[in-house]
Parts: C-alpha cells; structure tokens; sequence
C-alpha cells in the first residue's frame, strides 16, 4: 500500500504526471524534456528525481546526458493496488445496486 502512496503522490502534480507520460512514450534527455515543457531544467530534474525515488523511471548515463524513461515495473505497486479495489467494488456493486432498488423513492416537489 505505501508504494502505492508513493507512485500516486508522484504523479498528482500535472507537470509530473506529462513528464512522466512523455519519457513512458519514449526516452529523453533532461534537454530534450526541458525544451518540450514550459519549467527549467532544475524543475525537470526535480520532476524526475521525484519519479526516480518512486520507482517509475529509469536513469541512463551515455557521456554527460543522461536519460530518462519509464519503467513498466515502477508501476506493479499501483497496478496491485487497483485489482485489489477492483475486485472489492466488483463483489459489493451488485448488493448496492439491489439495495438501491428496494429503497423507496421520495418525491421531489
């Protein structure tokens, strides 16, 4: 449960949630992020070092670029946790639905 705490505070923040989506299409430099956002490039390294510690990319050094992309594994924590809630909301829907039937309907004036 924590790393999935971790993954969702991670990606809260918009800025974050689009570097993240953009290096999980392909894998980019600090560079390349920064001229495709809006921040600076202290702001992207703070995105991604935020990203890093969570688990969801992957850091490679070629000469003095580093880059950045997903990593699927970073995300088994979150996935979990979503199959988890998953299943609960799958079982108790039904009992919901049949109460919600057999309450009785007030009439709005």
């Amino acid at each position: 449960m924590h790393e999935a705490v971790e993954i969702f505070r991670a990606l809260a923040d918009p800025t974050r949630l689009a570097v993240f989506e953009t290096v999980a299409a392909q894998e980019m430099s600090v560079t390349e992020l920064t001229r495709r956002f809006d921040v600076s490039q202290p702001a992207i390294s703070q995105h991604l070092a935020a990203l890093r510690l969570s688990g969801l990319v992957l850091q490679r050094k070629e000469g003095r670029q580093v880059y950045y992309r997903a990593d699927a594994a970073g995300m088994k924590p979150l996935t979990s946790w979503i199959s988890r809630h998953e299943a609960f909301w799958q079982e108790k829907m039904p009992r919901l639905k049949a109460l919600l039937k057999e309450m009785p309907k007030e009439k709005v004036e």
